[in-house]
């Protein structure tokens, strides 16, 4: 069929065609005027995009998301918000709901999500074009009714949001209040452990360079050192000593010296008297006898100071080797304390970070806490909804187009129909399709023309 058959046959069949428009036309007008007014109330939000937290102050990277207007839109329209807009608004208390609860879904399911479910069909949520504003919009057939309901939508979602925001916080707080119990025990068990530690050891300071047992040391060290420099030095007196006058302890002695002198003198005497007088004279022998005192007190002085020089080397000796005793005995204790200071100095550690782990998990459990409190919103009302004085529905223009414009397709198709039902032949085309004869020539009819009259 081509476009002449189908114009030949919408002009044969022009009362279907022209009856159908007409009929949908007043149709859709009187289901327009029957049709109660409906009121569309929309309340304005707009939405933070600044990216920061109000109460940390830390970067929101989800806002920045090209999925978060969308997720909002998703939030508004859900069912835990619209059940804290039926429990809001109350409408579970509304006269004679439960009858059209009963009447609708014969007593099955719930009372409060079959008025959700309804309050969702007649909500519509749209972002506003290239801006962060996101309109909430409900139509309803009271005007008051339906500003009520996008307020209450709009309240529902902006607690909506905060919930979804605060309740992770109170987990991660009650968890993080946990872990801070934990681990304060962690951090007084370390401490313990490292006081009775110090108190068993005796240990102040893991400061070596204050420690007194290392200074001690030192100061024996040195004294150690001086000691053994000592006995050397009275050790080599001491043998030199033994060998008589010649050691310089007993040459340097005042007494040893004027004896020396006493007895030089005496000789001398001696020496002149034996020249003058016999061995056997008074006088000979009283000289004689003071030189053999002088020189038996000059042999006993030598040897007295002799051995003092060797008691003084022995004192000396004894004096380092007590002194290299002490300083073993010393470096002993240094060293075990040095070993029990490197377990301290563990002890400490470990202390340390037990206290930062514990000061790091306070701090954010301080934190988490303030944020599980908060009760600010990224969202604000922008506009909020109120009573609209015009209908938004129905339209009767629109309504009469769309009646208008299905009549004429319903015209068209049922013209088509009938002609496919009771087929007839509309031109030469359709004769030689349907008889397959071949077509000499057709006779139209004339033109009628008006004869002219006669004066």
């Amino acid at each position: 069929m081509n476009l002449t058959q189908a114009l030949l046959i919408l002009r044969a069949r022009w009362p279907i065609v022209v009856l159908a428009p007409l009929l949908a036309l007043a149709a859709a007008i009187g289901v327009t005027m029957m049709t109660p007014k409906t009121y569309q109330a929309t309340t304005s939000l707009v939405l933070n995009y600044k990216g920061s937290d109000p109460v940390t102050g830390q970067a929101m990277a989800s806002q920045l998301l090209p999925g978060y207007m969308q997720t909002q839109i998703e939030i508004v329209g859900s069912m835990s918000v619209a059940l804290k807009v039926v429990d809001a608004l109350k409408l579970t208390e509304t006269p004679n709901v439960q009858t059209h609860f009963l009447n609708a879904t014969g007593g099955k399911g719930e009372l409060r999500d079959w008025l959700a479910a309804g309050l969702l069909g007649k909500l519509a949520v749209q972002p506003a074009r290239e801006s962060s504003v996101l309109q909430i919009s409900y139509i309803g057939t009271d005007p008051s009714m339906a500003a009520r309901v996008a307020n209450a939508f709009a309240a529902a979602y902006l607690q909506t949001s905060i919930d979804l925001k605060v309740q992770p916080s109170q987990r991660t707080a009650v968890y993080f209040d946990d872990q801070v119990k934990v681990l304060r025990d962690k951090l007084e068990t370390a401490q313990q452990r490292l006081s009775k530690y110090q108190q068993e050891n005796g240990i102040v300071s893991t400061d070596r360079s204050l420690d007194v047992e290392t200074v001690r040391l030192n100061e024996l060290s040195s004294q150690a050192v001086v000691a053994q420099g000592l006995a050397m030095e009275a050790s080599a007196r001491g043998r030199s000593a033994a060998g008589g006058v010649g050691s310089p302890d007993v040459a340097n002695n005042p007494m040893i010296q004027n004896l020396k002198v006493a007895l030089g003198v005496a000789e001398s005497k001696l020496s002149e008297i034996a020249q003058r007088l016999d061995k056997n004279h008074p006088q000979y022998q009283s000289a004689k006898a003071e030189v053999d005192k002088l020189r038996a007190d000059l042999a006993a002085q030598v040897a007295a100071t002799s051995a003092t020089v060797s008691a003084n080397a022995t004192i000396l000796r004894q004096r380092g080797d007590e002194a290299a005793a002490a300083l073993r005995t010393q470096r002993d204790k240094v060293l075990r304390l040095n070993r029990a200071r490197d377990e301290l100095t563990v002890l400490s550690k470990e202390v340390d970070s037990a206290q930062r782990a514990y000061d790091s998990v306070a701090n954010r459990l301080a934190l988490t806490n303030i944020e599980a409190q908060a009760n600010q919103s990224d969202v604000a009302v922008l506009t909020p909804a109120l009573a609209p004085f015009k209908p938004f529905g129905p339209k009767l223009v629109l309504n009469a187009l769309i009646g208008l414009a299905a009549g004429l397709l319903l015209g068209v198709g049922g013209a088509m129909l009938l002609e496919l039902m009771d087929r007839r032949v509309r031109s030469a085309h359709d004769l030689r399709e349907s008889a397959g004869l071949v077509l000499l020539g057709s006779i139209g009819s004339a033109p009628v023309k008006r004869q002219r009259r006669v004066a």
